[in-house]
């Protein structure tokens, strides 16, 4: 078996906010880092240097999570870099906000597809090389909202509703082969998405939160790395929600 400093993570979506956080984490271990992006070249490429900074290893790589085509060509550079991942983190998702009402039907097809097709894809692509390993960690980034629900958002509740089924179904699926199972469904995070509510709207947040505070990404990637270690082997199936005590 390989040691932590020898395996490689992939993040979908790790070009900044919680993914960067996630790819930092695993960089300060001296590991093999691969940062997936779609258009934020610049910012991938900033995050591969903190990376390389930090100690790791470091690459980024672009691909479309709807496209079977582009990941599968995504798969073959890895393969050829010698760095296909032993871990595994879809982290890429967008948000919604906005009336069920006045959602579109390609609003809601579009969601879908990068939220838990780009999720169903990468872990169909990846997981048999785990699999011919007997070890494997597949760590699916939901949200709270996946758990408890919330109003004008149901498309992004919905898709982390579902990734948290995913992952509950798909544990079951791989557990004989070493490969475990697991997503983080954070609460109020602070990060680019909430970009969108101003100062009061943020004060009144912290104030719901038993902890008085919003979250740091730096927290979620701390529980994504610990579910990759080898000695988490025995969590598997398990959807955990750093929230600050806000939904229980």
């Amino acid at each position: 078996m390989k040691t932590l400093k020898e395996m490689t993570v992939l993040i979908t979506g790790g070009s900044r906010g919680i993914g960067a956080a996630i790819a930092r984490r695993f960089a300060a271990e001296g590991m093999n880092v691969v940062i997936h992006y779609l258009n934020a070249h610049e910012a991938a490429n900033e995050t591969a240097r903190e990376c390389l900074q930090l100690g790791g290893d470091a690459m980024t790589i672009t691909a479309d999570l709807r496209s079977k085509e582009q990941l599968l060509r995504m798969r073959d550079k890895l393969e050829a870099h010698n760095r296909m991942p032993d871990i595994l983190v879809n982290n890429g998702g967008v948000a919604h906000y906005g009336m069920l009402m006045d959602v579109s039907e390609e609003e809601w097809d579009d969601l879908m597809a990068v939220n838990l097709k780009g999720m169903f894809l990468c872990s169909q692509i990846f997981m048999p090389r785990m699999i011919e390993n007997r070890f494997g960690r597949i760590i699916n980034v939901s949200s709270v909202w996946g758990i408890s629900g919330a109003s004008c958002e149901v498309l992004y509740s919905t898709s982390k509703g579902g990734m948290n089924a995913f992952t509950k179904a798909l544990a079951k699926e791989l557990a004989p082969s070493g490969v475990t199972v697991n997503a983080v469904a954070p609460g109020a995070v602070n990060t680019e998405m909430m970009d969108g509510f101003d100062e009061d709207e943020k004060t009144a947040l912290e104030q719901e939160i038993p902890l008085g505070r919003l979250g740091q990404p730096d927290e979620v990637a701390s529980l994504v790395y610990f579910l990759s270690l080898p000695e988490s082997s025995y969590i598997t199936g398990q959807v955990i929600s750093p929230n600050g005590g806000w939904h229980t």
